[in-house]
């Protein structure tokens, strides 16, 4: 809701709400063949996208991928991102959902997700509007690391 975004976010990081929350939907067909070309491994069809293990920013570094040929759990979040995606994922913090079961296999999955990157805390197009606006270093840095101090320790 821009409402309330412009109420909790500066005009910098508004420019980013679009990789707040996202969703990215596959039928089993897209899914298969997506899983297929970027792993080479012939899963068969999709049974389930299942996560096995969490970090501490509740994104995803292992999943394990069900499907009626092979069942194979994958690892490092980045590897996640790239094998669900012709490109990458916007970031492995996501939960997935399936619809339209038919024969214990899901027809439609939908990856809904939160952020984008590997979530260490600043936001990377944000900083680069911060700096483009004239921001230094040090203002961009403890915009999103506030209790951070910035010294020469060398």
């Amino acid at each position: 809701d821009e409402k309330i975004l412009s109420q909790v976010l500066n005009n910098y990081d508004r420019i980013t709400k679009d990789f707040y929350r996202w969703k990215v939907e596959y039928t089993q067909d897209e899914l298969t063949k997506l899983i297929k070309e970027k792993s080479e491994i012939d899963f068969g069809n999709i049974i389930d996208l299942v996560p096995i293990e969490r970090g501490h920013s509740g994104r995803l570094i292992k999943l394990k991928v069900v499907g009626t040929k092979k069942t194979l759990t994958i690892g490092k979040e980045l590897e996640i991102r790239k094998l669900l995606s012709a490109s990458h994922l916007y970031s492995s913090a996501f939960i997935i959902e399936k619809e339209n079961i038919v024969d214990n296999i899901p027809q439609k999955i939908i990856l809904t997700g939160a952020g984008w990157g590997h979530g260490v805390g600043l936001c990377q197009i944000g900083a680069a509007v911060m700096g483009e606006k004239g921001y230094q270093f040090d203002e961009i840095l403890l915009h999103y690391f506030r209790d951070a101090q910035i010294k020469k320790i060398y």
